[in-house]
C-alpha cells in the first residue's frame, strides 16, 4: 500500500455518532464552528494544518485544552474522518468550513493506511466468535456398547 487511492468515493458523509462527536466539541466552545458536520449526511472536511489553535482560542474560559484537545482527537482519529482524508481530491478546510488547500499525497496515504488499520481492527472485534465444532454427543446405542465394553475388559 505504497500508492494512495485513485478512487474517489465522492464526499463522506457524517453518521450520527461522528454528528455526536461533533456535538462534543460544540459543547465546549463559545460558537459553533462551520467545519464541523451538523446532522448526518452533511460532509466529513478534513482540518486545515495547526486548526485546532483556532478551535482552542473559541473554547469556554472553564474548558482545560486538555479536554479539548482529547474530545477534536476523538472526531479526527476516527475511521470516517480518515477515509474522508485519504479520498482522492480532499480538501483540507478552515473553522469555517471553507477549502484552503489540497491534502497532500503523504497526508493522504497515511489516512489510508490508518483508515485501514481501523477498519481491520473493527472487522476482527465485531467478527462472530464461531466456537469449534465440538462431536456430538453419543447416542444412548454407543453408550451401551462402551459400558459393555468397559465391562468385559474388567473380567
Amino acid at each position: 500500500m505504497d500508492k494512495p487511492w485513485t478512487a474517489s468515493h465522492g464526499p463522506i458523509a457524517a453518521t450520527e455518532f461522528d454528528v455526536q462527536k461533533a456535538e462534543a466539541i460544540s459543547v465546549l466552545l463559545i460558537r459553533p464552528i462551520g467545519i464541523l458536520p451538523n446532522k448526518p449526511g452533511d460532509p466529513i472536511r478534513p482540518f486545515a494544518l495547526g486548526l485546532f489553535n483556532d478551535i482552542r482560542a473559541l473554547a469556554k474560559p472553564d474548558v482545560k485544552a486538555t479536554a479539548l484537545r482529547r474530545t477534536v482527537g476523538s472526531f479526527v482519529h476516527s475511521k470516517r474522518y480518515y477515509f474522508a482524508s485519504a479520498q482522492p481530491g480532499s480538501m483540507r478546510h478552515d473553522i469555517d468550513g471553507k477549502p484552503v488547500e489540497p491534502l497532500s499525497t503523504e497526508d493522504r496515504l497515511v489516512a489510508q493506511r490508518r483508515f485501514l488499520s481501523l477498519k481491520r481492527s473493527n472487522d476482527e472485534n465485531s467478527a462472530p466468535h464461531v466456537e469449534p465444532p465440538t462431536a456430538a454427543p453419543p447416542s444412548k446405542t454407543e453408550q451401551i456398547r462402551a459400558a459393555l465394553l468397559r465391562r468385559d475388559r474388567q473380567t
